[in-house]
């Protein structure tokens, strides 16, 4: 039923995904250091965002590192769920043109003792040089998130959902 005259026809401003979309979320995913995080206060259910560091692992897996102490930290022990939001506004211009990625993800800690842990350590240092003072810590560990999805929005009028394989690094 078409829509009636006082009624505002809705428009999908999502475009199909394409190569240059799955790129733009790519390049962001692997030039990022640090993401805002989202997680859910386990007192109260409400949304929490904190900036963390942030970078890819063997084989391109998304991770972070965190410190017990963190109030993130025990939020993601109490609920897996996050999302993160990876993109920076640029020097100049306004702020809103530049991409910017959100994923959704499920957080799982790498236990001190796994066997990867080794390569995500080298892969974290090769990006986070300085995190050598104390990522051997004791209340530091590996966080992996496994993307569900995301949503690119890479400037006005340019948004685009993309599914786990559409942001999985080229091997």
């Amino acid at each position: 039923m078409p829509p009636s005259p006082e009624t505002p026809r809705r428009i999908d401003p999502i475009r199909p995904t394409d190569a240059d979309a799955r790129g733009i979320a790519r390049a962001l995913l692997t030039g990022a250091r640090t993401a805002a995080l989202g997680v859910l206060d386990p007192a109260t259910g409400a949304p929490f965002v904190s900036r963390v560091a942030f970078g890819l692992g063997p084989a391109g897996v998304a991770l972070t590192l965190v410190s017990d102490l963190a109030f993130h930290a025990g939020a993601l022990r109490a609920d897996p769920r996050v999302s993160l939001l990876l993109g920076e506004p640029g020097p100049k211009g306004d702020p809103l043109v530049h991409p910017r990625l959100t994923l959704a993800a499920t957080a799982r800690f790498v236990a001190t003792d796994a066997p990867e842990r080794a390569a995500l350590r080298e892969a974290w240092l090769g990006h986070h040089p300085k995190a050598a003072l104390y990522v051997d810590f004791a209340d530091f560990h590996f966080v992996r998130f496994e993307i569900a999805s995301g949503h690119l929005n890479a400037g006005f009028g340019k948004a685009y959902a993309l599914d786990a394989n559409d942001l999985k690094l080229q091997s």
